[in-house]
Parts: structure tokens; sequence; C-alpha cells
């Protein structure tokens, strides 16, 4: 059976898989889930455990920096303990501003992402440069756009995004922030990326989530990625085309199903969003 074949009709579960398509699916399951390039440490903040830390990166914070920032690091039963004065909230915050002034930040948007421990209880928040070298769990949302005859909406980030730069996306991927519920993000992002309100989108649904662990290039490869990922789908309206609200996309463009496929299998998509549209057309 062809790839487009496959891919038009991916209906009948009786159906084989085209051995192309199901490499490309081995090989992105399992750049999905990798594990730390490094032993991680967990980190514990007020006595609860939020993220993980790697040893290399903890000792490139200085203990006067450290204590500039009012916080301290403490190794204690094979866990890294973050230690001052103030909620969770602040000390993570703190800890933020510690990599940040000894260039181990994420890129830093004053942005707070929501911060929960093992259990999934949200506990505080932090500066979203933080969440990759302190390995703290993120959520995010992406957006399949369709259109009534079947063609796909994609994106093509801006060159000057700090991850994945020039690859194509989904309509629309972004991040929850602490202050967003999932709906309230997907209506934000949509917006900001591609100029569309969910209320002008027709047959909006989730469709599920995917998940990823995996370093990360940030804190100079010191870094861990966790997210979870629910990913939604829309139907664009005829008289609706998305424009760019705020720089970070670069163009867009309307594409058959078949050279979605091809795109997928030639790595033009990142990561994520190659996940989310796999799981879109049920591979």
């Amino acid at each position: 059976m062809s790839v487009q074949k496959r891919l038009t009709d991916p209906a009948d579960p009786a159906d084989p898989v085209d051995p192309a398509v199901q490499a490309w699916l081995d090989r992105l399951r399992a750049d999905t889930r990798q594990p730390a390039l490094q032993p991680r440490r967990p980190l514990l903040v007020a006595g609860q455990e939020t993220g993980s830390l790697e040893d290399g990166l903890a000792a490139l914070l200085p203990d006067d920096v450290m204590h500039a920032h009012g916080v301290a690091l403490r190794l204690q039963a094979g866990q890294w303990h973050l230690q001052g004065q103030g909620d969770a909230t602040t000390l993570l915050n703190a800890l933020a501003r510690v990599l940040r002034a000894t260039g181990h930040s994420g890129p830093w948007r004053d942005e707070q992402l929501a911060v929960c421990n093992v259990q999934g209880q949200r506990i505080a928040t932090v500066e979203r440069g933080a969440v990759r070298p302190l390995g703290i769990a993120t959520q995010a949302v992406h957006l399949v756009g369709e259109t009534a005859d079947g063609r796909i909406w994609v994106q093509q980030r801006a060159d000057n995004k700090p991850t994945n730069p020039g690859m194509w996306d989904t309509l629309m991927g972004g991040m929850v922030a602490a202050c967003d519920t999932v709906a309230e993000a997907v209506e934000r992002e949509t917006w900001e990326e591609a100029g569309l309100r969910v209320a002008e989108l027709q047959g909006l649904r989730h469709g599920g989530h995917v998940l990823f662990e995996r370093p990360s290039d940030e804190a100079e490869g010191r870094g861990f990625m966790r997210e979870r990922i629910d990913w939604f789908s829309a139907t664009v309206p005829p008289a609706l085309e998305p424009g760019n609200q705020d720089g970070e996309v670069q163009a867009f463009a309307l594409i058959e199903r078949d050279q979605l496929v091809e795109w997928l299998l030639q790595g033009r998509f990142t990561p994520e969003a190659a996940q989310v549209l796999a799981a879109w057309l049920g591979w």
C-alpha cells in the first residue's frame, strides 16, 4: 500500500501500515522518550519533588551568586533540596534568576508556568526559562487546522525562534501559562500565532494528548524536557485565513494530505508537531 493510500484512507484497522510510515513512526516514538544524557537527581522545594537537576549544572551555580539571590542547594540523601526564605514560587524564581545570571537558563520570557508535585498538584509557578534546566514538567496545546475539502493549515516557525527555527508546525502550538486553563491557552495561542478566534472555527474537539521526555539543549545540554501536549482539531472556514500576531511565525501553508505525509517523512516538522499530526492521522 502506498503512503498516499494509507494517508487518505486510514480508517480500516486491518490495513497494513506502509513500511516507510512504520519505520518513521518507530523513530519518532523513540525520539519522544529518551533518557537523560547524564544522571539527574530529584529537585525538592518545600519538601516536595518538583523537577530534577543534573549534578554538573548544580556545580556551575556559585555559592556567592546563590547567596545573593537568597537560596542554596543542598544535596541530602541523593536529592537536591532548594532552601531559603519564602514559599515554593519565591524560591524557584530565585533559582531561575541564578540560572539566568550565570548564563544557564533557557530563553527568558517573563512568563510564569505552573509547577506541580509528583502527585500532579500545583504547588508553585516559575519563569518559563527555568523549566528545562530544572526538569520541571510543562503542559502545551496544539491545534490541527483542517479545511472542509480535507487540506491542512500548517505554520513555519520564525528563523529567530530559539528552538526548531524554520521548521514546520501545526496551525498552533504553545505553552499553557500559569494563568491559563487549557481552554484559555487554546484561545490565546490560536489568536497570537494564527490570528484566528476559536469561536470562528468549526467543530473544535479535543483529540487526545502525547507525552515527551527527552534531553533538552538548554543549559548547555544539561536540561531535560518533560511535557504533556493536549491536541485539538477544528475546521477553518473558507472565509478565514491565518495571520501571525506575535512575530513567531514566518509563513503559513495550506497543503494536501499527501504533501503533509511527505513533509512528515522528510523530517520537516518539529518533533512535537510530528507526534500530534501522527496521532491526528490515526497512525
